[in-house]
């Protein structure tokens, strides 16, 4: 049995390409039959008919930005992989992220730039932190839509921004970071 309940599979269908995921199996000893879910029909399909589902490329916000920034600008993908590319000045210009030119300088990210440009790909979630300057009372960082801070006892207050991601929390104060506390790491004591 190569699949499982709930693998994402593709076969063809009338000559297109079909996305699915398995719902069961059958074992007809010697051949293994699946039902997959297509969202438009169920259908029985044979192990043979079926390949895995190849995952998209997961890759940073900061090469997504990239991705799209270059696309825009009409270059190729040439052009956007070439790690000499992301000067000084075409980073302010484009306003890229300076870490394009050490991301791409791993051999392996090239690889994954190239598959996401000529594909769908998935960015990866940043992790959020809170900003608590000290424990009990008004110790969480709130931020209103209009830029004001101030402190406060919960570390989610509506109408405020209160989970923030490393830029963010960067961009605000340098000095904010050393009180980041993992969103994570609250949410599991409370």
């Amino acid at each position: 049995m190569k699949f499982k309940k709930g693998d994402k599979v593709q076969f063809i269908r009338e000559g297109s390409l079909i996305d699915g995921v398995v719902k069961e199996f059958k074992d007809c000893s010697p051949d293994m039959w699946y039902l997959i879910d297509d969202k438009c029909k169920d259908s029985w399909i044979f192990e043979g008919h079926l390949i895995p589902l190849t995952p998209l490329p997961v890759i940073p916000q900061f090469v997504a930005d990239a991705i799209d920034t270059f696309k825009d600008e009409g270059d190729s993908l040439a052009v956007a992989i070439d790690y000499e590319v992301y000067t000084d000045e075409l980073v302010k210009e484009l306003s890229l992220d300076r870490k394009m030119r050490g991301w791409l300088w791993e051999t392996s990210n090239q690889e994954l730039f190239a598959r996401a440009w000529v594909g769908d790909y998935e960015v990866e979630k940043e992790p959020l932190y809170y900003v608590r300057f000290f424990d009990g009372g008004l110790g969480f960082l709130n931020v209103y839509f209009n830029g004001v801070r101030l402190l406060s006892c919960h570390p989610g207050s509506e109408g405020y921004k209160t989970k923030f991601t490393e830029s963010e929390i960067k961009e605000l104060d340098e000095r904010y970071w050393q009180f980041k506390v993992p969103v994570e790491d609250l949410e599991e004591t409370e």
